[in-house]
């Protein structure tokens, strides 16, 4: 009885130190057993901004991945729209063996109506293949965008897909390349100011990525406005040198979206007066833009903040006679008096 007992005992032993190396056998279901599969999902991160929080669910419509191996070769793409992207815990599923891998993400391109990437064939298309191109209308070596283009981001990451059983998350982040720009002229003397009256470009060499998100050779871009509009504003009439001035002033106010601005480049703003044919103002866009920077920012480079706004707003004052007064703008609700003193 006692020898039965102990070969019962050694024979349960035995099933349970046989158990851990066929559970994962597929050819038998275990209800109570985990999934000994390795899978790969990939999540995206949009916090490359002035909230240093994560926009992705809330402002990113499409992402369109690209997988690349150790010879940049493409091995894996996919795309996704619409309200899957709205859910926190999105990630993308990628099929693939453990290994080397550097992954490009172009998010926002879409239906291709702002931008364009090159149809990408697994196994043939290369990483340096996959730019992304701005839309626009071109003549004589210049290339002419009106529209509001819909928000760009681009991301890219190497990873290390391991063979461990179980499902690896790996994150990329996002880096938005698209800028609303919002020029404000403001009349000192009381008139209402006619938009109609001034025209208003950007103008730049922004509108050819590479894969890495740097710039690539392109035509002269000219941004003009998808928006004008005319209205009125209150106004501190103490702040101008001391001088009387109206307590409301006229407002023409001009929106443009633009491409990624570049801290080693020299985008500059034109607004002219069509009535008497001559430039009121003729400023760099980047330079202003980093004059408020601020000192919460320093700690930052200044291609970091650039990349982390995405709106400008900048309000330039005319005189009587139609002409900026050079000497005061708002750059992003700060005003900046132009005598290297900042003052809010």
């Amino acid at each position: 009885m006692n020898k039965l007992f102990l070969l019962s005992r050694l024979g349960v032993l035995a099933a349970l130190v046989a158990l851990p190396f066929c559970s994962c056998d597929d050819s038998v279901i275990y209800d109570d057993e985990g999934d000994c599969s390795v899978n790969y999902r990939i999540k995206f991160k949009y916090d490359k901004n002035m909230k240093f929080a994560d926009a992705f669910s809330n402002e990113v419509t499409s992402v369109a991945l690209y997988v690349f191996d150790e010879a940049g070769t493409l091995v894996f793409k996919g795309v996704e729209s619409g309200e899957a992207l709205a859910n926190e815990n999105y990630a993308m599923p990628v099929e693939l063996q453990p290994g080397d891998y550097e992954m490009l993400a172009w998010c926002g391109v879409g239906n291709g109506e702002s931008f364009t990437v090159p149809e990408a064939v697994i196994g043939v298309t290369k990483k340096e293949d996959l730019t992304c191109r701005m839309n626009r209308i071109s003549a004589n070596g210049i290339g002419v965008v009106d529209k509001d283009l819909a928000p760009l981001y681009h991301g890219q990451l190497k990873v290390k897909f391991s063979d461990a059983i179980g499902t690896h998350y790996e994150t990329i982040s996002l880096t938005k390349n698209t800028n609303v720009v919002r020029v404000v002229l403001q009349q000192l003397s009381g008139e209402d100011v006619d938009p109609e009256q001034f025209s208003f470009e950007i103008q730049d060499y922004n509108g050819f990525m590479a894969y890495d998100n740097s710039l690539l050779e392109d035509e002269l871009m000219i941004y003009k406005p998808w928006s004008l509009e005319s209205g009125s504003a209150d106004i501190d009439a103490d702040i101008y040198n001391g001088k009387t001035r109206a307590s409301s002033v006229g407002v023409a106010v001009a929106e443009m979206t633009t491409g990624r601005l570049m801290a080693d480049a020299r985008p500059i703003l034109v607004v002219r007066n069509l009535a008497e044919d001559k430039v009121v103002l003729s400023v760099p866009v980047v330079d202003y833009a980093l004059l408020v920077k601020g000192n919460y920012n320093r700690a930052m480079d200044d291609q970091e903040y650039l990349d982390r706004q995405d709106e400008y707003n900048m309000t330039f004052f005319l005189d009587e006679s139609g002409d900026w007064v050079s000497s005061t703008i708002i750059v992003n609700s700060w005003r900046v008096v132009l005598n290297n003193q900042v003052i809010k």
